[in-house]
C-alpha cells in the first residue's frame, strides 16, 4: 500500500490573469461598475463581452447574467415557461437546474440516465410523451454530452423546444457542433468552479431575436438594450419592454473585465483540462474494480473534472473509500449520499416538487464518484490521485 499523499488542494483555482486584474482595476478606478453607466460613445465591458462571446460561441445573441442559474430561469421564462408547465431534464443534475424551473412555477419531469451518465433517450420519448411537456431543459451534467442527433430527432418528433444547460461544457462539441448551438437557448455560468472564474456570472445564447428580446428585459435593462454588444434590433424589444418584469439578472462591468482575457485563453485552457483528465482516466483503468465512463468518438469533451463508479461497493464500502483516499490527500464526492454534501445532491433531496421514481439514476448513482481537475493540478498529480484511489478502490472491494 503507497504511503504517499498528495498535497494539492481541489478548490485552488489558478490566480486571475494579469490582463485581467488590470482591467478590473481600471473598471474600480472608473467607479462606472454598472453595465448601463457609460460615458458617450463607450461601449462598456460588459458589452464587449457579450460580442466577443457570442462570436466564440457562434451565436448570434449574447447575454451577459449574473449566475448561470440566474441566466436559467431567464431562458426558461423567455422560451414562455410559466405556472404549472412541465420541463423535462436530467434526473442526473445539480441543484440549480431544477430549481431553475420551480423557480418560473415549472414543474420538473425528471429523465433516466444511463451508465455513461447521459440522458436516456428512450426514457426521454417515454417522458415526453406520458407528459406532454413541451420543453427540455438539457443538463450537460459534468462535461458528459448526449447524442445530439438523436435527442434533437425525439424534440422533433414529439414537438418540444430544447434549452441547454452548458455550465459544464462550455466549449464541447459534438460531432463538431458546439454544446449549447442545438436547441432555442443555452446557458453558461462562470462561477469559480466553471471554466471561466467571475465568482458568479454567466451567459444565455440564441439564435431567436425575440426570445433574447425578452430575456434582456427579464434582465433589467431600463430600457438601455441599445447598449448590449450582442443583442438583437431594437424592434423586437416593442412587445417585450411591456411585458417583461425587472429581474435584476445583470451582469456588471467588474466581472466582465475580469472574464474577457479569460475568453482568450479558454481553448488553451481546455486542451490543458482534457490532459488532466486523460491523465487520471489511463491511471483509474488500471482497476478492475472501477468504472469510468466511456466517452463517445463523437464527443470533444471538456475535462475539468472526472467521474467513475466502484460498482461492487455498498454504502458502507463508499464511505470507506471516501475516507481512506482522504487520508491521502483525495478529495472525492460521492453522489449516493441520501444527505446533500456541498455541490453534491440528488433527486431525492429536491422536495419542493412531488417525489419521482427513477431505478436506474438511483442504481448508477449509489456507487458514482466525483472529483474536480484544477488546472493548478499537473499530469503527475493526476498520476499519483489515479494512483492512491485505484490502491484503495482495490483494497475496499476485496
Amino acid at each position: 500500500m503507497t504511503s504517499r499523499i498528495f498535497r494539492g488542494s481541489f478548490t485552488q483555482q489558478e490566480p486571475i490573469p494579469e490582463e485581467a486584474i488590470e482591467a478590473a482595476v481600471a473598471v474600480m478606478r472608473s467607479g462606472r461598475l454598472h453595465r448601463y453607466n457609460l460615458t458617450s460613445g463607450e461601449h462598456g465591458e460588459t458589452a464587449l463581452l457579450e460580442r466577443e462571446f457570442a462570436d466564440w460561441q457562434g451565436s448570434k445573441y449574447c447575454l451577459a447574467m449574473a449566475s448561470g442559474g440566474q441566466a436559467i430561469q431567464t431562458g426558461l421564462r423567455a422560451a414562455g415557461v410559466g405556472d404549472g408547465d412541465k420541463v423535462l431534464t436530467n434526473a442526473f443534475t445539480l441543484a440549480p437546474v431544477p430549481g431553475a424551473i420551480a423557480a418560473v412555477g415549472g414543474l420538473p419531469v425528471l429523465v433516466e440516465i444511463d451508465e455513461n451518465l447521459r440522458l436516456d433517450v428512450e426514457d426521454l420519448d417515454r417522458k415526453a410523451a406520458e407528459s406532454g411537456a413541451r420543453t427540455l431543459l438539457l443538463s450537460h451534467m459534468r462535461g458528459h454530452l448526449c447524442d445530439m442527433d438523436a435527442v434533437m430527432a425525439v424534440a422533433e418528433s414529439r414537438g418540444f423546444q430544447v434549452i441547454e444547460d452548458c455550465a459544464h461544457t462550455m466549449g464541447a462539441r459534438w460531432k463538431g457542433t458546439k454544446s449549447g448551438n442545438y436547441g432555442v437557448a443555452a446557458c453558461f455560468s462562470t462561477q469559480t468552479y466553471k471554466h471561466m472564474n467571475s465568482g458568479e456570472g454567466g451567459f444565455l445564447t440564441s439564435d431567436d431575436p425575440d426570445l433574447m428580446a425578452r430575456a434582456t428585459i427579464l434582465s433589467g435593462s431600463y430600457m438601455f438594450y441599445d447598449r448590449h454588444g450582442a443583442g438583437p434590433d431594437e424592434k423586437h424589444f416593442e412587445a417585450a419592454r411591456y411585458q417583461m418584469p425587472n429581474q435584476s439578472a445583470r451582469m456588471d462591468a467588474l466581472r466582465a473585465a475580469i472574464l474577457r482575457p479569460q475568453l482568450r485563453l479558454l481553448e488553451e485552457n481546455i486542451a490543458r483540462w482534457n490532459t488532466l483528465y486523460n491523465t487520471v482516466a489511463d491511471g483509474l483503468k488500471k482497476s478492475p474494480a472501477i468504472v469510468v465512463p466511456r466517452r463517445p468518438q463523437e464527443e470533444d469533451m471538456v475535462g475539468s473534472s472526472i467521474q467513475f463508479r466502484v460498482p461492487a461497493l455498498d454504502v458502507a464500502g463508499c464511505r470507506t473509500l471516501i475516507r481512506r483516499c482522504s487520508d491521502h490527500g483525495v478529495q472525492l464526492k460521492w453522489f449516493g449520499d441520501r444527505e446533500p454534501s456541498g455541490f453534491t445532491s440528488d433527486h431525492a433531496s429536491w422536495r419542493y416538487f412531488e417525489a419521482q421514481t427513477l431505478p436506474r439514476t438511483d442504481a448508477v448513482l449509489s456507487t458514482l464518484f466525483d472529483m474536480r481537475l484544477p488546472l493548478t493540478f499537473s499530469p503527475q498529480d493526476c498520476t499519483l490521485i489515479a494512483d492512491i484511489i485505484v490502491e484503495n478502490a482495490d483494497l475496499v472491494r476485496t
